[in-house]
């Protein structure tokens, strides 16, 4: 039979819309400060994921809960299980916003609110997808599974414990990206750096804020120093301003001087869409009469990590014929006097890198006295774009959208695709929208998401018939 996929879709978008919206209200962020046995990721995540079980148990879906961590809404039978993983939780808001960022709100046919993008929108339109494709009683040869986990924006740790106890799938996608299709992920490695809290020069480091996530552009940075001379500090700021992409404010406390820096948050996958409001003011510090290890901080940023995304001051410059340029993104800034300096750096590094190495490249470059000590790592994933699950997706989008041009693509960004060895990341952004993830006044076109949705439903009946 021939199915009209975009108006299957058209007649679910009110259901869908009132769906989306009681996800986006429930903000999700994971928040181990308010982590407990039965929250592990704290109260958030917990809620989105008991939220969204709710609906797949509404909608007549098998569902499983696996310790408030990860979940799954079931459909069909087969000897082969067909995945769609996608994740209820988001980054935290953070500032800049024009609407209140957890009450969805429609403008000019935008729907904007934390998580409209990545990846709650997407996420439900692939959901709806499914239902669309269950209502219609199409008959499948592939169990599909839509599993979603709870701290994509962190360490995975919902999804790694699915594959610990789950068999796992034959394969599946990831509405976690953008079409046409992501058959490529870099690796992805955050190194932290500790520098110790000595601060003896004629200026005195109060304290350096900066970044809410390691794999987020930061928007804002706060500096409070202690100085002699307030009105040549705010004369040279707002001389440093009228040169820079950045805003801000100085204002006069107890201590001396507070500075204010706002730039744009992006994704850190490509540091080079946002402006690091952190380094930013760490390269204005940095001519000051700073010394021992506030010194050594401040001028580590300025020297060696400010405005190079792609490490050419830390002499680790590589692109790889394939994947790209290894890029970098300084995701976390602090100094206090009582914990001294710590840096987050994450990088997204194609095949041909090792994590160690890059390792052993910025230990052999920081201070003396300042450590490095490398995190949990992800290592690239490719998909042959031969293979059928890529030329059966990319068939989809183009059939649906018209679009004969595009090809799969290779990015920096890790979505749970890569978890599976014939995984691929599926939309949901289209090539015409403004990518706005981890960004204020998040948003996605509410006609893109329901294009989504028709591709989506296809592209789950496509997958789980074809052998």
């Amino acid at each position: 039979m021939t199915i009209d996929w975009q108006n299957e879709a058209t007649k679910h978008k009110d259901d869908y819309l009132a769906d989306l919206t009681t996800m986006l209200r429930v903000p999700s962020f994971r928040d181990d400060s308010k982590a407990t046995k039965d929250a592990p990721l704290g109260p958030g995540p917990k809620q989105a994921l008991t939220t969204f079980l709710a609906i797949a148990e509404r909608d007549g879906f098998k569902t499983k809960n696996i310790d408030n961590l990860v979940g799954y809404a079931e459909y069909g039978e087969g000897d082969e299980t067909l995945a769609v993983l996608a994740h209820v939780d988001e980054m935290p808001a953070g500032n800049g916003w024009d609407t209140d960022p957890f009450e969805p709100t429609i403008k000019d046919g935008k729907l904007y609110a934390r998580g409209a993008s990545d990846d709650k929108g997407p996420g439900m339109a692939a959901y709806y997808g499914l239902k669309i494709v269950k209502e219609l009683g199409l008959k499948l040869n592939k169990k599909v599974r839509f599993i979603v986990g709870t701290d994509e924006e962190s360490n995975w740790t919902g999804m790694k414990r699915y594959f610990e106890v789950e068999p796992a799938p034959t394969l599946g996608f990831s509405p976690d990206a953008e079409f046409p299709l992501i058959n490529g992920e870099k690796g992805n490695v955050s190194l932290k750096l500790h520098f110790g809290n000595q601060d003896t020069g004629d200026d005195n480091l109060v304290s350096f804020d900066s970044g809410l996530r390691e794999n987020m552009v930061p928007r804002e940075a706060v500096a409070v120093v202690a100085t002699d001379d307030n009105e040549q500090f705010a004369a040279d700021f707002t001389a440093f301003l009228d040169q820079q992409p950045v805003t801000g404010e100085l204002t006069v406390v107890p201590e001396g001087v507070r500075l204010e820096v706002i730039g744009k948050a992006a994704h850190g996958m490509e540091p080079r869409n946002g402006i690091n409001a952190g380094t930013y003011l760490a390269s204005f510090l940095s001519n000051y009469a700073f010394a021992a290890d506030a010194a050594g901080f401040l001028s580590f940023i300025a020297d060696k990590l400010h405005d190079d995304s792609r490490v050419v001051h830390l002499g680790l410059a590589y692109t790889d014929d394939v994947m790209g340029d290894l890029t970098m993104n300084v995701g976390l800034l602090h100094f206090d006097h009582q914990n001294g300096g710590d840096l987050t750096l994450n990088f997204r590094y194609p095949k041909g890198i090792e994590p160690a190495d890059l390792t052993t490249a910025v230990q052999n470059q920081v201070p003396v006295g300042t450590t490095v000590s490398q995190g949990d790592f992800m290592v690239p994933h490719y998909v042959d774009p031969e293979d059928p699950i890529v030329k059966d997706l990319m068939d989809v989008y183009r059939r649906q959208t018209g679009d004969q041009d595009s090809q799969p693509e290779i990015v920096g960004g890790g979505t749970y695709g890569r978890m599976m060895k014939r995984g691929v990341a599926f939309g949901a952004l289209f090539p015409h929208t403004e990518d706005t993830m981890h960004q204020a006044n998040e948003f996605q076109p509410v006609d893109d998401l329901m294009a989504a949705m028709a591709i989506y439903a296809e592209s789950i009946a496509v997958l789980a018939t074809d052998k």
